[in-house]
C-alpha cells in the first residue's frame, strides 16, 4: 500500500467565470440606460388627437374584503350585502368589463365569501377572483 509523503494542495475556489458573468451584467445595465438617455434627448413632437375620452378605458378592478365577524369592504368603505350589490350593479353599467377580487379573512367563514360570491353574480360581474396567499397549509 503506498502512501503518501507530500502534501496535496489545498483545493481553490476558481472566481473567473463568476466576475465573468458580473462584468457582462454590468456592460448590459450601462447599455440599456445608455438607450434611454439617447431615447429622452430626441426631440420628437407627437401628433395630437383632441380633447377626446381614450378610445378603450382601463376596465375596473373593485375589491372586495370579508372579514371574520361577516364585516364587508368594497374599495376600503364598508357595506351591506345589499349595498355591495347594487354599487356593483351601478359600476357594471359603466363598465362592463368590470373585474372584482374577494379577500376573504381566512379565519373566516366561508359563508360570508359565498354571499359576497353571490351578491357579484347577482350585480351581473362575470369576471371574479378569490385572492389566496401561497405558503404552507396549517392543519
Amino acid at each position: 500500500m503506498p502512501l503518501k509523503t507530500h502534501l496535496d494542495e489545498a483545493p481553490t475556489l476558481n472566481l473567473t467565470p463568476m466576475i465573468d458573468v458580473l462584468f457582462l451584467l454590468i456592460i448590459f445595465f450601462m447599455v440599456g440606460t445608455k438607450f434611454t438617455d439617447d431615447e429622452s434627448k430626441i426631440k420628437l413632437q407627437v401628433p395630437s388627437v383632441g380633447q377626446t375620452a381614450s378610445s378603450t378605458p382601463m376596465p375596473l378592478k373593485k375589491v372586495v374584503h370579508v372579514f371574520q365577524d361577516g364585516k364587508i369592504l368594497l374599495d376600503e368603505k364598508p357595506v351591506s350585502l345589499t349595498q355591495l350589490q347594487s354599487q356593483l350593479k351601478t359600476a357594471r353599467t359603466s363598465q362592463p368589463a368590470l373585474s372584482v377580487a374577494v379577500r376573504g379573512e381566512a379565519s373566516g367563514t366561508f359563508q360570508n365569501v359565498a354571499s359576497v360570491l353571490n351578491a357579484c353574480k347577482a350585480a351581473g360581474v362575470r369576471n371574479m377572483a378569490i385572492s389566496v396567499r401561497n405558503g404552507t397549509v396549517s392543519r
